[in-house]
């Protein structure tokens, strides 16, 4: 009889113990690879979905530019929502699209197609500044601005930049003026029992500070420069508008008005859509997208700089945010 014992020599229990020992460790090995085996499989499987997000959050610079690429069109450039740094309608992105739209030699005409309640006086007056020297620069090229459902408030101060101001009947129109919005908590705090502790160095380091008694002389100071930017605001707004523009004192009180009525008062020099202008107008209908979106990557860097410049504004007692309105 053969013995099938591989280890004739050991005794049973030692055997038994060998071989369970092996058994184990074999057992161990095999789960450590299929271990690895999912761990690598999860890790690409997390990577193919984050690749996945980043192609679809990740817009080209050129938005239609293919169909008009080598021959001659009008050059499309959106203004859209706040007019801020870090937002799509950033001073940033919109100065590089018309860049490139004027650059293009293939481009005929420039529409500014503009849908914005405003924001910063400072990105605003950047883009009028960019296209007025754009007009010095490219005589040849017209450039309009449309605007869409509104074109307010910083949203006009760049349309007046442009040749022509075109509208729809319904679009919102206007609000030439300046905000800045704050509050007052020093009744509050007293009823609540809560002491104030703000340490300064500097008569006016806490300007405007919504924890104290609003102080006549801070109100005035910040009212002045309200007014100076104001002032800014309608200089180039007549700058821009010339002798269209109605004597009316109420076009630079902060109202608005519809497409229709803004023909009448000189912000608007006739109706009509982007479409209209590129054809009937510019005309060219080949029309090419300019427009320049922020990134995913720079729209959350730009978002980590804005909180840390937030953090700091606060810190020095600047919370207000000033903004055409």
């Amino acid at each position: 009889m053969v013995d099938s014992n591989p280890n004739p020599g050991l005794p049973g229990d030692e055997r038994w113990a060998r071989d369970t020992l092996t058994r184990l460790a074999f057992a161990a090995v095999t789960e450590q690879r299929r271990a690895r085996r999912w761990g690598i499989f999860f890790k690409l499987l997390f990577f193919a979905y984050l690749i996945a997000v980043l192609v679809l959050a990740w817009p080209g610079d050129l938005v239609g530019t293919s169909a008009g690429v080598g021959k001659r069109h009008t050059a499309l450039v959106r203004v859209s929502g706040l007019i801020a740094g870090g937002a799509d309608a950033s001073a940033k992105n919109v100065i590089e699209a018309l860049r490139k739209a004027f650059r293009d030699k293939n481009t005929v005409g420039v529409v500014l197609e503009i849908n914005s309640p405003g924001g910063s006086p400072v990105q605003a007056g950047e883009i009028y500044d960019e296209i007025q020297k754009l007009r010095q620069q490219h005589p040849r090229i017209p450039i309009y601005a449309v605007a869409s459902d509104v074109c307010a408030s910083g949203g006009y101060y760049i349309a007046a930049a442009a040749q022509k101001v075109y509208a729809n009947r319904a679009s919102i129109i206007g609000s030439i003026g300046v905000r800045m919005d704050s509050f007052g908590f020093a009744d509050a705090i007293a009823r609540l029992g809560i002491e104030r502790r703000a340490y300064t160095a500097g008569a006016n380091k806490d300007f405007l500070d919504p924890f104290k008694p609003a102080n006549p002389e801070e109100v005035r100071h910040l009212q002045g420069m309200l007014d100076a930017i104001h002032r800014q605001f309608i200089a180039a707004v007549k700058q821009g508008r010339g002798e269209r523009l109605k004597d009316n004192p109420e076009v630079f009180s902060g109202l608005m008005w519809t497409g229709e009525q803004s023909v009448g008062l000189g912000l608007v020099d006739a109706l009509g859509s982007s479409r209209y202008v590129a054809e009937e107008v510019i005309g060219e209908k080949t029309v090419v997208d300019y427009t320049k979106r922020t990134r995913l990557v720079e729209r959350l860097f730009d978002n980590t700089e804005a909180g840390l410049g937030a953090a700091l504004l606060q810190a020095l007692g600047l919370e207000g945010t000033v903004r055409w309105r």
